[in-house]
Order: structure tokens, then C-alpha cells, then sequence
């Protein structure tokens, strides 16, 4: 069965990207030091990336200029810009929980919410993410992206794995599913 999947970095105070939307902060302690490369075994068991405009726009202007990194993948970008679809990139407005909605009727391997915020909070306040693995990065930014925003309703949830390189935590948890 196909789970949805939050996997994303933040800052030690929250953000997922600094008050310019910069993301030039995403390293360990020692810039030089090899990190443990959890995307590749992260990556193994998804099919599907989910992101907002802003991320896709960051991915192809500042992180990969040169080739669409996630070519593996089929890419959904929420946007309400007019750009024609390509084979392995759709872009869409439709409404992010309706799209997921719609992706787990379907046969795949797991769904990846890659970014931004707003995206997240969305799935976050009706609950659709199964799991949340979030890498905790050792800086304070004191204002900017916040990954978590307010939701109507408590989420919890269980930590099922943590594990530290470079003084990256790596927090995975899953959703629990309380008693009605």
C-alpha cells in the first residue's frame, strides 16, 4: 500500500528555508565531511514527488540548473501557471489533498511531499501523511520558511527511527492512529 511521505529538512528552529527562501544553510557541521546519504535508500521506495511552484523554481534555477533531478520519479507541481505537461512532469492546479487523494487510488510505490509549507500544512490538517522523516540541520535561523504551521487538530504520532551524521539528526515518525 502506498504511504504518503514527508521527507524534508529544517533548521533547529523550524524552517525549511531562511526569510529569503534560501536554502545555502543545509549542511552538517563540517562543510567538507561526508554525510550519511539517507535520500538514496529514502528514494528507493517512491515513485511520485509532490511540490509547490516555489520549490520546483529553486530545484531548476539554484539546485540542478542543468538536468531535472528527479527524472526517476513522476513529478506533480502545484502551480496555477499555465506551463504544458512533459512525460514525467505534471504540473497542476489542483488542490494538494485532492491530489493525494487521487495518487493513493492509484497502484505505486510511496508518494513524496518534497515542499513548500503551504503544500505541507495542507496534508498536515487532514492528516495525510503517513510518515514524516525530517532531518534536523544544526542551525538556527531565527525567521523564515516555517515548516509547521497551525492545524485545527493534534496529529500524533510515534517515532519509529533516529540517527545523527555530521550533526544532522534524522527524526522518523510515523502516524498514529488513535482509538475512536
Amino acid at each position: 500500500m502506498r504511504k504518503v511521505v514527508l521527507f524534508i529538512a529544517m533548521s533547529l528552529d523550524g524552517y525549511i528555508a531562511d526569510r529569503n527562501g534560501g536554502v545555502y544553510w543545509l549542511s552538517g557541521e563540517d562543510e567538507n565531511a561526508e554525510n550519511d546519504d539517507t535520500y538514496l535508500s529514502f528514494v528507493k521506495d517512491v515513485d511520485t514527488v509532490i511540490m509547490g511552484w516555489n520549490t520546483y523554481h529553486q530545484v531548476v534555477e539554484e539546485l540542478s540548473p542543468s538536468e531535472w533531478i528527479y527524472s526517476d520519479l513522476i513529478s506533480y507541481i502545484i502551480t496555477h501557471r499555465n506551463i504544458p505537461l512533459s512525460e514525467k512532469i505534471v504540473f497542476t492546479d489542483k488542490n494538494p489533498c485532492s491530489l493525494v487523494r487521487q495518487l493513493l487510488q492509484k497502484n505505486g510505490k510511496n508518494i513524496w511531499i518534497c515542499g513548500g509549507a503551504d503544500i505541507i500544512q495542507q496534508l498536515m490538517r487532514e492528516n495525510l501523511i503517513d510518515t514524516y522523516y525530517i532531518s534536523v540541520i544544526p542551525t538556527i535561523l531565527g525567521s523564515g520558511i516555517h515548516l509547521f504551521g497551525t492545524i485545527d487538530n493534534e496529529l500524533k504520532l510515534k517515532l519509529v527511527k533516529t540517527q545523527t551524521s555530521n550533526g544532522i539528526t534524522d527524526l522518523i515518525y510515523e502516524r498514529r492512529f488513535l482509538p475512536v
